[in-house]
């Protein structure tokens, strides 16, 4: 199968079968998900959704958590992995919004990566569901299901070659939402240790499964 074809029908699929898909981060400003966003790195969504209520609603704004100190947000985010740096980088960043950005949120990712806890993925997250960009944040769900199904190649190594293949392939307003598609089925179908393969719709357009199970490609 060539790659465009199987672009095309893998992404035919999801629109099918997975017309909605968004983060499943709970927030409800751009503020409220950059913070859930850098929280979420390296931890679940289930466990950032319990802590982020009471931090939301004593921190509502930028300059209401650049006032306050690590110390103090560490304590709301003790449960999350790698808390200490966690806490520096929030309140790193709500200081550097009130400083240099207005307390808003910036839209670029040359100007996003400038905060404090904010890399690539997180910024381009960010672009994509805030400002509903042609971005493709690349997570380790992202990265793997992308080299199961076939997506991309053995020769894409990082997370920056798998974006930008990703980005070359799919139509420009589908990333958005293409980046869902991938996290979701990377969450509950296509999983790291034990992928549901008799679950998966996809079966005749994975690389995997094919190859695993020497069946026939689409």
């Amino acid at each position: 199968m060539r790659k465009k074809e199987r672009y095309e029908q893998i992404i035919a699929w999801f629109q099918e079968n997975m017309p909605i898909a968004e983060t499943e981060l709970h927030y409800s400003n751009p503020f409220e998900l950059l913070i859930a966003v850098i929280l979420s790195a390296q931890c679940t969504d289930k466990r950032v959704n319990m802590i982020t209520p009471p931090l939301f609603h004593d921190f509502p704004t930028p300059e209401a958590l650049a006032a306050t100190t690590p110390e103090v947000i560490f304590e709301y985010i003790r449960s999350v992995s790698y808390p200490n740096n966690k806490a520096k980088h929030l309140v790193g960043m709500a200081q550097m919004l009130v400083r240099d950005f207005n307390s808003e949120i910036p839209d670029t990712l040359e100007d996003l990566i400038k905060l404090p806890g904010v890399g690539r993925k997180t910024a381009n997250v960010i672009q994509s569901v805030v400002f509903n960009k042609a971005a493709m944040a690349v997570d380790t769900h992202v990265f793997r299901v992308s080299h199961r199904i076939g997506l991309v190649t053995k020769k894409d190594t990082t997370p920056l070659s798998v974006e930008r293949e990703l980005v070359k392939q799919i139509p420009n307003n589908l990333l958005p939402i293409a980046h869902h598609w991938l996290i979701l089925h990377g969450r509950y179908v296509c999983q790291a240790r034990t992928p549901k393969c008799d679950k998966c719709g996809l079966q005749t357009l994975c690389k995997h499964f094919v190859t695993t199970y020497k069946v026939t490609e689409k």
